[in-house]
């Protein structure tokens, strides 16, 4: 494939840093080098000199005083080469990516550790996008993505979807008004890029099926587009045996796949990973070495030890915990909405993350609803509207997590209702209000507000009925 034809002009500028490349060089030589060259500061300064971090199942993760030093260093930008290697393998036995043997021109499999997957996205968007470029995506979708896009100047084209993702045959008549055959002339207009989150969609709750993957992956190698493939929930599925990936079916080398570590080890340890062609990735890690210099030496090295404690096989049954754990917030959920929320919203269950997209009836709006009926009441909620291109277009739906609340208080229920309550407007009946995880006072306060009102509490959402 030929990647220059994908890069931004700012991209294509960019040069390797020298200071970063005799930096990762001193770093593979042996302890015997005299260097002078680098500007690291002398470790000996530091105020910290060694750590242990219990682990859930009694292991420790040490850092002595000669690893504290290295934790608390400069690093290899690309990430620090015991957990890309344990990361390379762990991508080939999950997705088996047919490009892991290709030479490097030819769009060989490669990787790099970012500061969390978002960085990565942020990256890859710079690398690609240029002001004026039509770019596809299935909205809603996550707000993250469209904020690192809108500035870009781009134009955000929607391509239709359900609960199985984006639709190829609303892909295909997207792309219809394009040439294939004409795409790689001066001045076409064809989209060169098309994003999407595969599984547990953020905020639809959203999972492609492998025939519709292996349909669009098509349409892209006919019109020569590298499909961003933002995949934070594949750990988060549900159900075996999880679906192929992009990557899994990337013969050509046009896939360019983020991965996170947020939902499954920790969030605040800012992990994820790009992997992609190496030409394109290679240019990932310029930027980075012009930016953020490299992710914490101190969390990639915390992290790969305890993976390679851990093995594929106990990892592997770390994600087993994590999902079962899922499974079981998404079921309490769908119970109570079930139980509850028939009558006022529809809904799809979801087979991968941790949202729930629910539509409300007889709601054009959820953002008036918001700034005039719900502020009315003291409570508030993000609107649906959020995660639409256009997020001043009407939008009828929200999101509600269910990651942090058990069980018991999704389906904590209150009730005091008057014998009208069916019979009114929903604009006058329903406001619903988003929190981030709430404390037992706040949790108490909540409850009080709900005098003389329905009200039923979630992981990160509280529905009110108020009459």
């Amino acid at each position: 494939m030929n990647y220059a034809r994908f890069l931004t002009a700012v991209s294509a500028a960019r040069k390797p840093s020298a200071i970063r490349m005799l930096t990762e060089l001193q770093q593979r030589s042996p302890p015997s080098l005299i260097s002078l060259a680098g500007g690291a500061p002398n470790p000996n300064t530091f105020p910290f000199q060694s750590a242990s971090i219990q682990v859930k199942n009694g292991q420790t993760v040490t850092f002595d005083e000669a690893a504290m030093k290295r934790a608390l260093q400069y690093s290899a930008s690309n990430g620090i080469p015991e957990l890309l290697t344990w990361m390379k393998n762990l991508q080939k036995s999950l997705h088996n990516p047919p490009t892991a043997g290709y030479s490097p021109e030819n769009g060989q499999m490669d990787m790099c550790v970012t500061t969390g997957s978002q960085e990565g996205l942020c990256k890859v968007f710079e690398m690609l996008v240029n002001p004026g470029d039509n770019v596809l995506l299935d909205a809603p979708t996550y707000s993250g993505t469209l904020a690192a896009l809108q500035p870009l100047g781009c134009n955000l084209i929607n391509v239709p979807s359900d609960q199985h993702g984006m639709i190829p045959a609303a892909l295909k008549q997207v792309l219809s008004q394009w040439d294939p055959s004409e795409i790689h002339k001066p001045g076409s207009s064809a989209p060169k890029i098309l994003y999407t989150i595969p599984n547990g969609g953020n905020p639809t709750g959203a999972s492609m099926t492998a025939q519709r993957k292996k349909e669009v992956y098509e349409l892209a190698r006919q019109y020569d587009m590298l499909i961003i493939e933002d995949d934070p929930y594949y750990f988060l599925q549900f159900d075996k045996p999880w679906a192929p990936t992009f990557l899994s079916m990337d013969v050509d080398g046009r896939i360019i796949r983020t991965d996170s570590f947020s939902k499954i080890l920790s969030s605040g340890l800012r992990l994820g990973f790009v992997t992609g062609p190496k030409p394109l990735v290679d240019r990932v890690v310029l930027h980075i070495q012009a930016s953020t210099m490299h992710t914490s030496t101190f969390t990639q090295l915390m992290v790969s030890q305890l993976l390679h404690s851990w093995g594929q096989d106990g990892f592997l049954q770390h994600i087993d915990g994590v999902i079962e754990f899922y499974r079981k917030q998404r079921d309490a959920m769908i119970s109570s909405a079930d139980k509850w929320l028939k009558d006022v919203a529809e809904w799809h269950s979801p087979s991968a993350g941790m949202f729930l997209w629910m539509k409300l009836k007889g709601v054009a709006d959820t953002q008036q609803l918001i700034m005039e009926k719900a502020l009315e009441k003291e409570v508030l909620l993000v609107p649906g509207g959020v995660f639409m291109i256009n997020s001043s277009d009407p939008c009828p739906y929200v999101r509600a997590a269910f990651s942090l609340s058990t069980p018991e208080q999704i389906d904590e229920v209150k009730t005091h209702t008057h014998t009208h309550t069916h019979t009114q407007p929903i604009t006058d009946s329903l406001s619903l209000i988003s929190f981030n995880r709430l404390s037992e006072d706040s949790l108490h306060s909540s409850k009080r507000l709900c005098d003389n009102r329905f009200c039923f509490s979630t992981d990160a959402v509280f529905f009110f009925f108020i009459y």
